[in-house]
């Protein structure tokens, strides 16, 4: 009696990401590189909040109701330090700011490859959405908000 040979299993997953991944990774991209370069050019506001006035929005509401800054406080002038590569201000500014940046800019270099090259990134990125890393986010920022009241300077 012959044995018999195994068979090859089928892939399932495409080798290169279909043309609607590839749209989608180029306006990741270029949302990111849109929210660095503003972040960039705006400049950082020495209070460690407001900065986000500088592109016509007003000031945070939050902080002026009740004298305490919002979940968010500091998370432009954040970006903004972290654009002058100044990373060790931009995380006394507000800690989950500057992480956000550098996951931002993270998240151009990646997406621009999935959208120049079609590369599949998801089977490698796919534990970003799994509810213990979205819990963990959710804490850092908890904890980061915690970090600005407690250093709140509202001058």
């Amino acid at each position: 009696m012959e044995a018999a040979i195994p068979s090859r299993p089928e892939r399932t997953t495409p080798l290169r990401a279909h043309p609607g991944e590839r749209m989608l990774a180029g306006a990741i991209a270029l949302g990111s590189l849109t929210v660095l370069t503003i972040a960039a050019w705006l400049n950082p506001s020495e209070r460690g909040h407001g900065t986000h006035t500088q592109i016509g929005l007003p000031p945070c509401s939050w902080a002026i109701w009740f004298d305490k800054p919002c979940l968010t406080c500091g998370m432009t002038t954040a970006f903004s330090y972290s654009g002058e590569g100044r990373w060790i201000t931009a995380f006394l500014t507000q800690p989950a700011g500057a992480i956000l940046s550098l996951m931002t800019a993270t998240a151009f270099w990646l997406a621009a490859h999935v959208a120049l090259t079609g590369s599949r990134l998801s089977p490698m990125t796919a534990w970003l959405i799994r509810p213990r890393t979205v819990a963990i986010l959710i804490g850092g920022l908890l904890l980061a908000w915690v970090y600005k009241i407690l250093s709140w300077n509202p001058v």
